[in-house]
């Protein structure tokens, strides 16, 4: 179950979202990760976790689901449904919706000193197109104090801080593949199999 939350230390009205993705970090069943955007950096206050690249995926995800606009907080469950990232109750819905779910491909893990063996297998036939399969590196927990801004004066806690997508393949969706890629575990990290680019997660694990 992967929840992906679009935040920035710039916005107001994102602090409660950020809590809840803290505590989503701590359920087994979850992979909570936080994609912190640059748009609100003009506003008087750098954050300094930001990525362009984590703006283009949130636009990617509305464009794909016809959406006009990118707001913040916003969480999207499962590559899928749009839910704000206050709305605690609609949230939790759209977790128990999507864990009663069957998953279409079955993808194990293995580590091997500095490599990752990723193991695939479509579970029934799967949508045509481009299937990625994805490590995402992030930092499990940092405290920041803000000192300028609409949150001046706010010391957050952030959680499951994205610092990098790195695609480890394109796979076809044919038939059982192992793909490997170089993981030292120095940071936490998941893995993620995308029908591609910004299409439904299909399966996902963190790296143990």
């Amino acid at each position: 179950m992967v929840v992906e939350l679009f935040t920035s230390q710039g916005c107001s009205s994102c602090p409660p979202a950020d809590a809840v993705l803290k505590n989503l970090a701590q359920r087994p069943d979850v992979i909570a990760l936080a994609l912190h955007v640059d748009y609100w950096d003009y506003i008087g206050w750098k954050d300094f976790f930001a990525s362009p690249s984590n703006t283009d995926r949130q636009k990617g995800y509305a464009q794909v689901n016809g959406r006009r606009m990118i707001y913040t907080p916003q969480m999207i469950v499962m590559g899928q449904q749009d839910v704000s990232g206050n709305d605690v109750m609609g949230l939790a819905e759209a977790i128990s919706a999507y864990q009663a779910r069957p998953r279409p491909v079955a993808l194990a893990l293995q580590r091997q000193g500095g490599r990752l063996t990723v193991t695939v297998a479509p579970q029934g036939a799967l949508p045509q197109g481009p299937i990625a399969i994805q490590l995402v590196r992030y930092t499990a927990l940092e405290t920041v104090d803000i000192t300028r801004g609409e949150l001046a004066g706010r010391q957050i806690d952030y959680a499951n801080i994205v610092n990098d997508f790195q695609q480890v393949a394109i796979w076809d969706g044919q038939q059982t593949t192992a793909y490997t890629v170089d993981y030292d575990g120095a940071q936490p990290a998941a893995i993620l199999v995308q029908q591609g680019p910004f299409g439904p997660v299909l399966a996902a694990a963190q790296v143990e």
